[in-house]
């Protein structure tokens, strides 16, 4: 499996690769955070069904501890794609 980071992602999604990609906003704090749709997406195509690949990405990109933290990030989404009961509707 492939992870991209991206500030803001115009990647798209094809096969296992997930590409980790949020709007940050000009600050630190997490206030405008949110994930762009090449995120959802290519969660989506990995196996999500929309409504939860959308809740991953929120909590991914909402998270504080993550902001300016590619490598954060990165562990985090494979953790929640290897969790078993991560709610994907096929495993890879």
């Amino acid at each position: 499996m492939k992870y991209a980071y991206h500030n803001q992602g115009k990647a798209h999604p094809t096969g296992n690769v997930i590409h980790v990609s949020c709007y940050r906003g000009p600050w630190n704090d997490v206030i405008w955070d949110r994930p762009n749709s090449v995120f959802v997406d290519s969660l989506v195509a990995v196996g999500y069904d929309f409504s939860t690949a959308h809740a991953v990405a929120e909590r991914v990109c909402r998270d504080h501890t993550l902001v300016g933290n590619p490598e954060g990030l990165k562990a985090t989404m494979k953790r929640i794609f290897a969790d078993a009961a991560s709610h994907r509707k096929h495993n890879y």
